[in-house]
């Protein structure tokens, strides 16, 4: 057998290994791995239940490759929730009695040689994949962006209002989408987001289905958090692509807000072209402070949002907008588009009118101007609806409640499993809105 390093590594150890990286999903794991040259293009990890050295039905999975490789599986990065996702994946199928085959969604190499059961993939190299396997397997493109056409136009929208209001051309690091019939090639689709995302692919007439993003970090309350103080600052935190998720519009509507604050937390220095585009507001305006890249289990990232009251998150597409699922752990209130793929109500956040300087600018000194209690009451729901509903233990509970009624369902869906998806899809965000709606309009 042969670890990730390229070393051999004895059974216990793999077992070992494997049991804490699942969480002990069973008494006993035999761990396999496959490898040529470089892990992403040539490396499949087979996984087996407690006493099934042959399935008689295995599973693939084409999604996040690298947490299984770790030399040390005792933990799971909080980089992003797409490599707990991908774990988890296959611990359900684990329980579910299958054999399962993992693959990076990079390997452009990978020949499937089993009668899989199910396939489950990301965007990239779904259509390849899928175009190997017989009509009797069940195909499940997971989606996690909006359509590649809707993204990338909404992208180029907003970097070419940077460059007709400012007269500068900046680029979109690594958030093209590129082109991909993914959902083309499948029986079903799952999303993260909101029915912005699902909505973008409502086209190909395909069951698509919603999983809660899951946190990737929860947090505890900010004790003696001073509401009078917060409501005048707002925080923008997000990753690359600072145009796509709405850096700009933060920093032209704080521009034109002296009196309010804004903290940028971000890789501001891994866009060099946005970087000096946007030099005076992001170094030289007094309120607005340029924090930087933050690790959300640091020190800093727990004073910035100990300071301020609310996320400001403007993006322009998401598959899930996890940014502001963690925001909202962490107890500030969400001011989003609706393109953040996140369903926000008045009870817990505001969704903006539109994704423009002009609308971020009434909203803020809305916001600013309300009652301290009342800040701090959607502070808390905000809290709240995160810790319900965006959870590792409710991505895993409804994650397997959907591959059972997939498996149930087949590989050729009919109409009204579309219908269903819709159904299931609006329930999931009817849960997290209506209840806090309520409750504010049952306040005294």
């Amino acid at each position: 057998m042969i670890g990730p390093d390229g070393k051999g590594v004895s059974g216990n150890a793999a077992i070992n290994r494997a049991m804490s990286l699942l969480r002990r999903v069973t008494s006993r794991l035999d761990r396999e791995v496959e490898r040529r040259t470089d892990f992403d293009e040539a490396t499949r990890v087979t996984l087996t239940p407690e006493g099934q050295d042959s399935p008689r039905e295995w599973v693939l999975i084409s999604y996040i490759l690298e947490p299984f490789l770790l030399p040390s599986w005792d933990q799971v990065s909080n980089a992003h929730t797409n490599q707990w996702e991908s774990l988890q994946m296959a611990r359900t199928f684990l329980e579910l009695g299958f054999g399962v085959d993992v693959i990076s969604y990079r390997n452009r190499t990978f020949v499937p040689k089993r009668d899989y059961r199910l396939f489950i993939g990301a965007r990239t190299n779904f259509e390849r994949l899928a175009g190997q396997l017989p009509d009797t397997c069940i195909k499940v493109a997971h989606l996690d962006t909006a359509h590649w056409m809707t993204n990338n136009a909404n992208a180029y929208r907003r970097v070419l209002g940077i460059k007709e209001r400012r007269g500068v051309a900046v680029d979109l690091p690594r958030k093209v989408v590129e082109p991909n019939w993914a959902l083309e090639a499948a029986h079903y689709g799952t999303v993260l987001g909101n029915e912005f995302t699902a909505a973008s692919y409502d086209y190909a007439g395909k069951p698509i289905f919603r999983l809660p993003l899951p946190s990737a970090q929860t947090f505890d309350w900010p004790q003696g958090k001073s509401f009078a103080e917060a409501r005048r600052k707002f925080v923008w935190f997000g990753s690359d692509g600072l145009v796509h998720k709405g850096l700009n519009l933060a920093l032209e509507a704080f521009a034109q807000l002296p009196e309010l604050e804004l903290y940028v937390c971000g890789p501001i220095d891994e866009e060099p072209r946005f970087r000096e585009a946007f030099r005076r507001e992001l170094f030289e305006l007094p309120n607005i402070h340029t924090v930087g890249w933050v690790d959300i289990a640091g020190e800093e990232f727990r004073r910035v949002v100990s300071e301020c009251a609310f996320l400001l998150y403007p993006s322009s597409a998401e598959g899930g907008g996890g940014s502001v699922i963690t925001a909202m752990q962490a107890g500030l209130i969400p001011v989003v588009t609706r393109e953040a793929s996140v369903d926000v109500a008045p009870g817990f956040g505001v969704e903006l009118a539109e994704d423009s300087v002009e609308s971020i600018i009434r909203t803020a000194r809305d916001l600013a101007a309300r009652p301290a209690p009342e800040l701090e009451a959607m502070a808390r729901r905000a809290r709240e609806v995160a810790r319900e509903f965006y959870t590792r233990e409710r991505y895993s509970r409804e994650f397997r409640q959907l591959m059972e009624r997939l498996l149930e369902l087949g590989p050729q869906p009919g109409g009204e499993v579309v219908e269903e998806a819709r159904a299931q899809r609006a329930a999931l965000a009817a849960a997290t809105r209506l209840q806090r709606d309520q409750e504010l309009i049952d306040q005294p």
